[in-house]
């Protein structure tokens, strides 16, 4: 076995040159030992979005902590901790039998001020008649016709004291200004509570939710032509490894003016979140889609080369010989393509491995992966598959 492997060896080293592989060394030639084994990829079409990527925080829709608007005594609560709630629900109930009373006694007033009304304007019509024979003086008319006005005035009075007290018994029902999910119970039954400072619980509306984030200020010119056409920008919400789509959305508002400390503008982004896979205070990666480069050229994107000088690519010519051509790269696309904005038409094919000592007017010559592994000496996929068996 030993002999036979040296054998090889030898008579692969004399029937072959050599060609770049992993880390730089020679893969081999095919054939007389002119031409490089390579692999290539062929240049293609499509529309291409355009991304705009950014970091965000998840804003809610609307936060409210809800509070007591009359003083008194926490009675019963009827939520439980992380319950979605909505708008109009019974959340609490502050014992209201003091304003129970209260409005009974303003409705007792007005009672008797009604009484109080109708016996002076009984006497008022009998003071017009004795006026009117010259039985009574003027004084005595206009004093009663005063009281009269007095009686009326404490009637006004009295209904509004009843609405003021009915209005307090209304609140005594704490109620939610909002629907969400309700977060930690602040203050359980039996604790005196306070009108307007005394926190009970607060809601979270996440449906929809916002993620407010930013921009470099040179990225607002992409954005104005789109949004101040009233047109939304696609927003994909990842979580914070950037790794799982979390939300679909859009964006549509960008803020008027630009942050002068940063040199950014503030812009959100609106999502259903239906399934509330985005919480509030939450950290995620945005990512917008400002436009779609349509019928853009496409290369594998092993393909494209950076060095000192710029981006090039290898194009493999009709005859075989490779020629080194310099391209404006544009966004990537997918995991494994890349946009060419210049440089590279639809069809060409271009090297896209054994690429390292390749320069204009060599030789080529395409193969598969199986090819390019035994060249270089190294066991096919069907080898290693033996092998393990």
């Amino acid at each position: 076995m030993i002999i036979a492997g040296v054998i090889w060896r030898v008579w692969f080293s004399g029937s072959s040159g050599g060609m770049p592989g992993p880390g730089g060394h020679r893969m081999g030639m095919h054939g007389g030992g002119s031409a490089t084994l390579v692999h290539a990829g062929t240049a293609t079409q499509a529309n291409v979005p355009v991304y705009l990527s950014s970091p965000g925080t998840v804003v809610p829709n609307a936060s409210v902590t809800v509070t007591s608007r009359v003083d008194g005594q926490l009675d019963k609560v009827y939520f439980t901790e992380g319950q979605k709630v909505t708008a109009g629900q019974l959340l609490a109930q502050i014992d209201d039998r003091t304003y129970q009373a209260t409005l009974q006694q303003y409705e007792g007033a007005l009672t008797q001020n009604k009484a109080l009304l109708t016996s002076a304007r009984l006497t008022l019509a009998r003071y017009r008649k004795l006026y009117a024979e010259d039985s009574l003086s003027r004084q005595d008319l206009e004093s009663q016709m005063a009281t009269v006005g007095q009686y009326t005035g404490a009637i006004q009075e009295d209904e509004a004291q009843i609405n003021s007290a009915k209005i307090n018994i209304s609140y005594s029902r704490i109620t939610a200004p909002v629907s969400g999910r309700v977060g930690l119970r602040l203050v359980d039954p039996g604790n005196m509570v306070t009108a307007s400072s005394t926190a009970l619980v607060t809601i979270t509306q996440m449906q929809p939710a916002a993620v407010t984030f930013s921009v470099p200020q040179s990225n607002i010119p992409q954005l104005v032509k789109t949004l101040h056409h009233g047109e939304a920008l696609p927003a994909t919400a990842f979580d914070q490894n950037d790794s799982t789509v979390l939300a679909q959305g859009e964006v549509r508002f960008m803020s008027n003016e630009i942050d002068t400390s940063t040199g950014s503008v503030e812009l959100k982004a609106m999502f259903p979140n239906t399934d509330e896979a985005l919480f509030a205070n939450q950290f995620v990666n945005l990512r917008l889609q400002t436009e779609v480069l349509n019928n853009a050229t496409v290369i594998p994107a092993e393909a494209l080369q950076i060095s000192s000088d710029g981006s090039f690519v290898f194009v493999i010519n009709a005859d075989n010989t490779v020629t080194r051509r310099s391209v404006t790269p544009g966004p990537a696309y997918g995991s494994d393509q890349q946009a060419i904005l210049s440089g590279v038409t639809p069809g060409e094919r271009l090297v896209t491995e054994g690429i390292d000592r390749l320069t204009t007017g060599a030789k080529v010559s395409v193969v598969d992966s199986s090819e390019a592994r035994a060249a270089a000496g190294a066991p096919s996929d069907k080898e290693r598959s033996q092998a393990k068996n």
